[in-house]
């Protein structure tokens, strides 16, 4: 496919995980792609990568501006940087909670502000943030992540409709547990691995993790030009863990 031929883009927390596939994937269907994250020095041509810690205003204005220079323009942004956490409402200080907001919501609001501009120039603009089924379905041990996410989907929507009429779409992608290096780091704190790994893979109904080149699939048909009539909606990438309501096995 060359759907995002002549499209430029910028992925936050593009080095690894969903923003690494994003990336990748978006370069293959034809688009310019420009990469900001923390530690962008694993990322190679034809991607451009930009330093940026989305935490820090003066960071994050700078590295929109320098990617938008150097494509040309912005066209597409991927709202993707973002961090986990876990436990219940007790089990994280109020630092830790100031902190997971500052990454998942306030870094998001710093990235798109800074490419508004730059967007309001392009005739196929698009923002999609990276959410979390966790922003719709009730889960254990994640009370500061969800919060977290349940933030980044209202969000999604008030954006979607603050600039509906500037013709900027913007969406969210809600992904279900993902096999990514930060899933994978979290396993290996387990005191099971194996066990943690199989009770994640078990919530969801096709039994298994979710693949980050899915996820990018989905955030690939949200940003595409061919999906100009969709804004302010949440796609849903989590096996069905939303969604469906399976008898137990066997029943």
């Amino acid at each position: 496919m060359n759907d995002f031929a002549g499209i430029r883009a910028l992925v936050t927390g593009g080095a690894s995980g969903i923003g690494r596939a994003t990336a990748d994937l978006l370069a293959d269907r034809g688009a310019q792609v420009a990469v900001l994250d923390l530690d962008p020095s694993g990322v190679d041509k034809p991607l451009l990568a930009f330093r940026a810690d989305v935490t820090d205003d003066a960071s994050v204005r700078a590295a929109v501006t320098d990617a938008a220079d150097a494509l040309g323009g912005l066209d597409v942004l991927v709202n993707n940087a973002g961090i986990g956490a876990q436990g219940t409402v007790e089990d994280n200080d109020d630092e830790e909670w100031r902190r997971v907001f500052d990454v998942n919501v306030l870094g998001l609001v710093r990235t798109a502000r800074a490419a508004l501009p730059h967007l309001r120039s392009s005739s196929h603009a698009a923002i999609v943030n990276t959410c979390s089924v966790a922003a719709t379905a009730g889960l254990p041990q994640r009370a500061l992540y969800s919060a977290s996410k349940g933030a980044v989907y209202s969000l999604t929507l008030a954006m979607a409709a603050d600039h509906v009429r500037e013709g900027i779409r913007v969406t969210c992608v809600n992904p279900g547990t993902v096999d990514t290096p930060w899933v994978g780091r979290l396993l290996d704190a387990a005191p099971d691995p194996a066990a943690e790994r199989a009770a994640l893979q078990a919530r969801q109904p096709t039994g298994r993790l979710v693949t980050a080149a899915e996820v990018a699939g989905a955030i690939a048909y949200l940003a595409s030009p061919l999906s100009g009539a969709t804004t302010g909606t949440a796609l849903a990438v989590d096996g069905g863990m939303q969604g469906l309501r399976l008898r137990p096995a066997n029943r």
